[in-house]
């Protein structure tokens, strides 16, 4: 089964819930298997929609990537980053 990507394009316009939800989530992350290869960090922006912070984990599969987005705990976490960010999340599955 192929590991999978999940890619996030984030602009926070509130940092400290942001922060909670950052605390929070990266718990709910690890415990699904989800390894951070980009945390925010230097970037280039080619094309489409300037978002100043992007975030790359690789979890085990594509389905424990969704799995840890329906987990309780992240959607605990996730509800600090609604109204305190404008977010875009895929996660892709990697070529095997």
């Amino acid at each position: 089964m192929p590991s999978a990507l999940w890619i996030a394009h984030v602009e926070v316009t509130d940092a400290e819930a942001y922060g909670r939800y950052a605390k929070e989530a990266g718990p709910a992350i690890a415990a699904h298997g989800g390894v951070f290869l980009a945390r925010g960090g230097r970037y280039v922006q080619l094309e489409g929609n300037d978002r100043a912070r992007n975030v790359v984990a690789r979890f085990p599969s594509l389905e424990a990537a969704v799995a840890c987005y329906n987990s309780a705990a992240y959607q605990a976490a996730l509800a600090h980053a609604k109204g305190a960010s404008v977010r875009d999340l895929v996660v892709v599955e990697e070529i095997e």
